[in-house]
C-alpha cells in the first residue's frame, strides 16, 4: 500500500542518515569543534562594551492640586517625549561627545550626522509602566553603552542630569509662558470691558429718564402730574366761574350807578349796599340749600353756587371794611349811596384783576404740567425700546465681565503655579536608581556567540559530511549496491575479520572514545570559561 511504502522509505532514509553520521563522525566533530573554537577566539578579540543604567521617576507636586493647579504638562509620558526630543537634539549630543571625547577615531572619517547615529545607537531610553493602576508611565530607564565602565557611568550621569534639568526648565518655561499669555489676554479683556462699560454709561446718561429701572418712578411722577393737572384745571374752571360772577356784579353796580337808583328790597324798602350784599348772600345760600336737596355737594351746580357764595362773602367783607359806622348812618342812605357804589365797584375791579392774574398763572401752570405729562408719557413709551437696547449692551457687558473674571482667576492660578515651579515644588523627575558602575561587559555576549558557533559548526559538519558522501562512489551496504547498480545480487560474501584486525579495530575504537571524550571536555571547558569570563 502507498502508506506502507512511504513509511518504509522514511525508515530507510533515517537509517541511511544515521549510518552517514556515524561514518563521518570525525568530519562532523572536527568541523564543529574547529568552528566553535574559532568563534570563541574571535569573540575574545571583540572589544568589551559596558552599559550603565539609571532609573528616573516622576514625583508629584508637593502642594495638593485643589490649592494650586499646575499649568505645565501633567502627563509624564508627554513630558518624557518632549524631553527626549530636546535632550537628543543635535547640539546637546554633540556637546556630550565633545565633553567626553567619544568616537575619537570615527570623527576623522565620519560626518556629524553619522556620529549622531552612533551615539543614539548606544543610548537607550525605556519607559517603565506602573505595575498597578491603569499602567500609566511614571518612570523611565536611561542606559548608555561605552568602551569602559567609568565613561559609561559618567555619560549616563550627564544624560540623567540633562533630563532632570530640561524637565525643570521646560515646566518653568511653560508655566511662565502661560502666565504671560493670560496676562496679555487679561489686559485685552480689561480694555474691552472698559470700552463696553463706557458705552453702557454713555447710553444711560444719554437716555436718562427712559431706562427700565426708572419706569416705576416715571409712572409715579406721571400720576402725580395728572393729579396736579386735574387740580389746576378745576381751579382754573373755578376761577373762570368766579370771574364771570364778579363781572356780573360789576355790571350790576355800574347799571345802578348809571341809574342813580337806590337798591330796594322785595317789599319796596330802600336798602343800603351792605344790606343789599347781605340780602344777595342769603339768597345764594338759600339757592345752594335747595340744590343740596337734589344734588350731591360735588355736583357742578352746587360747586358753582358755592363759588358764588364765596365771592359774595368776599364782596360783603369789602363793603363792611369800606364803611365803618354805616349802622349809624342808615337814615341818610340816599345821600351816601353813590359813594358806597363807587367803593364797591373799585373792589370788584380789584378782585377781577386778581382773578385774571390767578387765571393766567393757572393757565401757565397747566401748560407746564401738560408739557411735563407729555415728556413723561414719551419716556414711558420709549422705555420698551430702551430696554431692548440696554439689554443688548448689558448682555455684552456681562459676558465681557464674566470673561474678564475667568481670565483673572486663571492668571492668579497660573501665577501660583509659576511660583511653585520656580521653587521646584511642582511635578519633577528624580533619580530612583543612580547610574551604576558596570563590573561586567554587556557586550559582546561571548557565551551566546560560542553556543551559536558550536551549533553552526555542527550544521556545517553535517553539510560537509553529506557532500563528501555524495562524492564518494564506494558501497557501504547491499542496499547501496542494489540501488546504484540496479541489478539483483546473486550471491553474498560474508565479512571475514582476522584476530589481528579485531584487535586493531578495538584499539582504534578506544582511541576514538578517548580523543572524542577529550575534545568534548575541552569544548565544555571552553564554554564554561566563556560563560564565566565572557
Amino acid at each position: 500500500m502507498p502508506e506502507e511504502e512511504l513509511e518504509s522509505d522514511l525508515t530507510d532514509a533515517v537509517k541511511r542518515s544515521i549510518h552517514l553520521l556515524v561514518r563521518r563522525r570525525w568530519s562532523i566533530a572536527g568541523t564543529a569543534i574547529a568552528i566553535a573554537l574559532a568563534t570563541i577566539a574571535v569573540s575574545f578579540r571583540l572589544p568589551n562594551r559596558y552599559t550603565s543604567e539609571a532609573t528616573i521617576f516622576a514625583v508629584q507636586q508637593r502642594v495638593p492640586e485643589r490649592y494650586v493647579v499646575s499649568t505645565a504638562t501633567a502627563d509624564p509620558s508627554q513630558a518624557l517625549e518632549a524631553m527626549v526630543q530636546e535632550v537628543l537634539s543635535r547640539p546637546r549630543l554633540l556637546a556630550v561627545m565633545d565633553e567626553f571625547g567619544l568616537f575619537a577615531e570615527e570623527r576623522k572619517r565620519l560626518k556629524p550626522e553619522e556620529l549622531l547615529t552612533l551615539i543614539r545607537r548606544d543610548l537607550t531610553i525605556e519607559p517603565i509602566e506602573r505595575m498597578l493602576g491603569r499602567g500609566d508611565v511614571n518612570a523611565f530607564k536611561i542606559s548608555f553603552v561605552a568602551d569602559n565602565p567609568q565613561r559609561a557611568q559618567l555619560i549616563t550621569q550627564r544624560l540623567t542630569t540633562l533630563f532632570i534639568e530640561q524637565n525643570l526648565k521646560a515646566r518653568a518655561d511653560q508655566a511662565t509662558t502661560t502666565t504671560e499669555f493670560l496676562h496679555e489676554q487679561l489686559q485685552v479683556s480689561r480694555q474691552d470691558l472698559d470700552r463696553q462699560e463706557e458705552r453702557l454709561r454713555d447710553f444711560k446718561m444719554q437716555h436718562l429718564g427712559e431706562l427700565p429701572e426708572q419706569q416705576q418712578s416715571n409712572l409715579g411722577i406721571l400720576a402725580s402730574l395728572q393729579s396736579q393737572l386735574d387740580n389746576v384745571m378745576a381751579s382754573r374752571n373755578q376761577a373762570q366761574q368766579q370771574r364771570l360772577y364778579l363781572e356780573s356784579l360789576l355790571g350790576e353796580y355800574e347799571r345802578r350807578a348809571n341809574r342813580s337808583a337806590p337798591v330796594r328790597s322785595a317789599s319796596g324798602e330802600v336798602l343800603t349796599p351792605l344790606q343789599a350784599a347781605e340780602s344777595d348772600l342769603r339768597r345764594l345760600q338759600t339757592e345752594k340749600k335747595n340744590l343740596l336737596t337734589v344734588y350731591t355737594p360735588s355736583h357742578p351746580d352746587v360747586v358753582r353756587k358755592q363759588n358764588e357764595i364765596a365771592a359774595q362773602q368776599a364782596f360783603l367783607e369789602g363793603v363792611k371794611s369800606a364803611r365803618p359806622g354805616a349802622e349809624k348812618h342808615d337814615a341818610s342812605a340816599d345821600g351816601s349811596l353813590t359813594s358806597e357804589q363807587d367803593i364797591g365797584s373799585a373792589q370788584l375791579r380789584s378782585q377781577l384783576r386778581a382773578n385774571k392774574l390767578a387765571i393766567d398763572n393757572l393757565i401757565d401752570k397747566e401748560q407746564k404740567l401738560r408739557t411735563d405729562v407729555d415728556l413723561y408719557q414719551s419716556r414711558l413709551n420709549l422705555t420698551p425700546v430702551r430696554e431692548q437696547e440696554l439689554t443688548s449692551i448689558q448682555r455684552d457687558y456681562d459676558l465681557l465681565k464674566l470673561h474678564y473674571g475667568e481670565l483673572l482667576k486663571k492668571e492668579q492660578e497660573s501665577q501660583l503655579a509659576t511660583d511653585l515651579e520656580k521653587r521646584q515644588e511642582g511635578q519633577q523627575f528624580r533619580l530612583a536608581d543612580p547610574p551604576n558602575l558596570p563590573t561586567m561587559p554587556s557586550s559582546p555576549k561571548r557565551f551566546r556567540i560560542s553556543i551559536i558557533g558550536l551549533l553552526a559548526g555542527l550544521i556545517c559538519g553535517c553539510v560537509l559530511a553529506f557532500v563528501i558522501d555524495l562524492r564518494n562512489s564506494s558501497f557501504h551496504s547491499e542496499e547501496d549496491a542494489r540501488r546504484r547498480l540496479e541489478l539483483p545480487l546473486a550471491i553474498g560474501i560474508p565479512l571475514l575479520i582476522t584476530a589481528a584486525e579485531k584487535r586493531s579495530r578495538s584499539r582504534r575504537r578506544s582511541l576514538e572514545y578517548f580523543v572524542g571524550s577529550a575534545l568534548l571536555i575541552f569544548v565544555a571547558f571552553a564554554e564554561v570559561y566563556v560563560y564565566h569570563h565572557g
